[in-house]
């Protein structure tokens, strides 16, 4: 096959296409596909990039040559930089990759939380109870960030830091939105609040380090990840240095605050949007937490209707719309070539906009994951959690971590959007998600 030149993507001049995509990232790659194929060139300000899209870029991803052509290290350099460390599991290609994922897959997984859902319902009870009370406005995202910190500080670290909460979700927005998206400008960083923070985020590092040090050779399975963590640091300190302790034992806070925050954040706006689902949801949760007695692994099955709207949250509402990479060689896809060194956007989240794969894609449906129809199954058509070597490691934890935590928070809250003809409003920096503006009132505690 002859390779022919790649299309560009018609835009504004000086800004090219940066104000489309900073409106709907989502919406520009889909609209972008439609019109160009699963190859394009984009224009962000005086940078030009390759855009690799749709069911096909999801099945690169995912094969051999596109995990030889593809690496991600230069894309997290410089948040690698800033934590001061080696290596990162997010910068890694190759056996480095695997190596670090082995280290954290156990304490990643869904193994993490076997015997403790009832432990995960007490701490939602507890953030329930002190940020959700009858008659409030509670503004979700950053209510949720709270709830999601203290359930992955508690289960994976044994240490919930409610009072760093501000300050990792200070240093996050700026080394995402600085270091990782890129942006805003770099000098940003020189700013004071976040200069405290970041030393406010190495002070929890540092705490937590010492703390495990010198309860090493008392092993504490309810925190799995970090044990897994300090024995590979104590006794394999050339795969955890002790420069990289502090990204690894904060990264929890990290991932969880900017991702499942956001992600249940959608889910609320979902489900109080469509009544015919809320009472779905409702009458799981019930049913689920009537028995009274310990949740089971094997409960998970009994809220299908909740799972399936979190799945169709994380269609319509997807954090990692698109995955950045560089190119190692040359290599040619769907007859265009990709030179060396450029920077490529994969956009494996396209298909989930494209009525190919889901009928009526705009609309919040539930139903199209029931079998036989199971759209999510169709080859490259589903990616909420990116695709290839990079796939989320904690996907099967946070699945049961936002259906658990979702069920409770409608079995015990009646919730009520600000009108009834509400829509919802999000942001795109440093990630896509719900705005900070986003407010419920609580009408009241149903149990």
């Amino acid at each position: 096959m002859i390779a022919t030149e790649i299309p560009q993507v018609p835009g504004l001049p000086v800004v090219g296409n940066a104000l489309e995509m900073s409106r709907d990232p989502a919406a520009f790659f889909a609209r972008a596909y439609r019109e160009h194929g699963p190859v394009y060139r984009m224009r962000l300000l005086n940078r030009t990039y390759t855009v690799l899209a749709g069911a096909e870029a999801a099945a690169f991803m995912g094969s051999r040559e596109g995990r030889e052509c593809l690496r991600s290290k230069e894309f997290w350099q410089d948040f690698l930089d800033e934590y001061g460390g080696t290596r990162t599991i997010l910068g890694e290609d190759g056996e480095s990759h695997k190596e670090l994922r082995e280290i954290m897959r156990r304490g990643y997984s869904r193994e993490a939380l076997r015997g403790r859902l009832d432990e995960l319902v007490e701490i939602t009870d507890r953030v329930i109870d002190r940020d959700w009370r009858p008659g409030a406005r509670v503004s979700v995202v950053h209510a949720l960030q709270y709830l999601v910190t203290d359930q992955l500080g508690t289960i994976l670290t044994g240490n919930a830091p409610l009072e760093y909460v501000p300050d990792i979700r200070t240093m996050t927005l700026y080394v995402l939105n600085v270091l990782v998206t890129r942006q805003r400008p770099r000098v940003l960083l020189r700013h004071p609040k976040y200069r405290r923070a970041k030393s406010r985020v190495f002070e929890l590092g540092d705490r937590m380090l010492a703390d495990l040090r010198a309860t090493a050779g008392k092993p504490d399975e309810d925190r799995i990840l970090v044990e897994d963590l300090v024995h590979v640091h104590l006794n394999r300190p050339d795969a955890l240095p002790a420069q990289d302790m502090t990204m690894a034992l904060t990264g929890p806070y990290v991932a969880g605050l900017d991702t499942v925050a956001n992600t249940t954040a959608a889910f609320v706006y979902a489900v109080l949007k469509h009544p015919e689902v809320l009472e779905q949801v409702r009458a799981e949760a019930d049913a689920l937490f009537s028995g009274g007695g310990s949740l089971q692994d094997e409960d998970l099955r009994k809220i299908p209707s909740i799972r399936y709207a979190l799945m169709e949250t994380m269609r319509l509402y997807p954090i990692a719309v698109a995955l950045t990479r560089t190119a190692t060689r040359d290599f040619t896809f769907e007859g265009h070539t990709v030179r060396a060194g450029e920077t490529v956007y994969v956009g494996t989240t396209v298909p989930h906009f494209l009525e190919e794969y889901f009928a009526e894609p705009a609309k919040f449906d539930i139903t199209r994951y029931e079998k036989p129809r199971s759209e999510h199954l169709r080859p490259g058509a589903y990616s909420p959690y990116g695709r290839g070597p990079h796939t989320c490691l904690g996907k099967s934890f946070a699945d049961v971590q936002m259906a658990f935590s979702m069920a409770r928070l409608f079995h015990r809250l009646d919730l009520e959007l600000p009108s009834p003809g509400y829509t919802l409003a999000t942001k795109t920096a440093p990630t896509p998600g719900p705005a900070m503006s986003f407010k419920v009132r609580v009408r009241g505690h149903r149990h």
